[in-house]
């Protein structure tokens, strides 16, 4: 609403004005991923996410189509899918609801803002997401927080929460780190420290994560892409553009594997997982 407008409206019609959600999206896009020590190794693909809103998720019917599409379902097969148990803590709890417990837990009290997820759906029933990203939004539509939701392939998930910085500047890329507490990459350390640069879904997203250690920056991974509409005819494209996507990101994660320990790069001993199901991080300012 324009600042004339709520100074003139009633202070209980004003408060209840809220931003609507922006509509089901496609990203279609390339990952990179570049490690600079003791090897190093560059790795590139060819991806395709969705951009769901967390309500819209929750309003389809266990088994129904998502979006108004053929091809993409909830909790059925389908050439595109989301099954609830791959999100969360799988327990089927609506999603929305789980995200704004860890706000409130983490003292970002939510006000019913939408939340978004961004997630590559399963192809043909099967799936494997690295990363899951959930933009969490206030009623005026600004963004409030991000949630790094993170699986490795030991079938283990763990999540990271960062407030966004509320004096940011609006549409200037949002900076976020956290400390490393979950077991990823069997060629990675734990003592490592994640620094987060996004640009939220737009027409255009980009997802920059650099890894450090006490010598400096070991890793590069950048995620980037630009919005479609988001049809049956655009999913079936992005999936002739990116055949078995899910099926590809997991061969990949391996085949890499086989070439990083090829390098003479060592594994790593795989910890227990954290006792949390989100660790929490400050807000970063500029």
């Amino acid at each position: 609403m324009p600042a004339a407008a709520a100074d003139s409206a009633p202070a209980d019609t004003a408060a209840e004005v809220a931003v609507p959600p922006a509509p089901p999206a496609l990203y279609v896009g390339r990952v990179l991923h570049l490690r600079l020590r003791p090897r190093r190794h560059r790795l590139s693909y060819r991806v395709f996410s969705l951009l769901i809103d967390l309500d819209d998720l929750a309003r389809a019917r266990r088994g129904s189509g998502l979006a108004g599409l053929r091809l993409l379902s909830r909790d059925r097969f389908n050439l595109a899918s989301l099954r609830d148990r791959d999100y969360g803590d799988g327990s089927g709890t609506p999603l929305k609801a789980q995200v704004e417990a860890h706000l409130l837990a983490a003292g970002l009290e939510p006000d019913g803002g939408a939340v978004t997820l961004l997630t590559m759906p399963r192809i043909l029933g099967y799936g494997f997401n690295p990363l899951n990203v959930y933009f969490c939004h206030r009623r005026d539509g600004r963004l409030a927080a991000i949630l790094y939701e993170v699986n490795n392939t030991f079938g283990q998930r763990h999540s990271y929460l960062a407030a966004v910085d509320p004096d940011a500047a609006p549409g200037a890329p949002i900076r976020q780190s956290a400390e490393k507490c979950f077991y990823v990459s069997p060629f990675m350390d734990m003592a490592l420290s994640y620094g987060f640069r996004v640009l939220p879904p737009a027409e255009r997203l980009v997802i920059s994560i650099a890894v450090r250690d006490g010598e400096g920056l070991l890793l590069s991974a950048v995620h980037e892409a630009r919005r479609e509409r988001l049809t049956d005819r655009a999913l079936m494209w992005a999936s002739l553009v990116c055949p078995l996507l899910t099926v590809k990101v997991i061969a990949a994660i391996h085949w890499e594997a086989l070439l990083i320990w090829a390098k003479g790069i060592g594994l790593r001993a795989r910890p227990a997982p954290p006792g949390h199901a989100v660790s929490v991080s400050p807000a970063h300012r500029s």
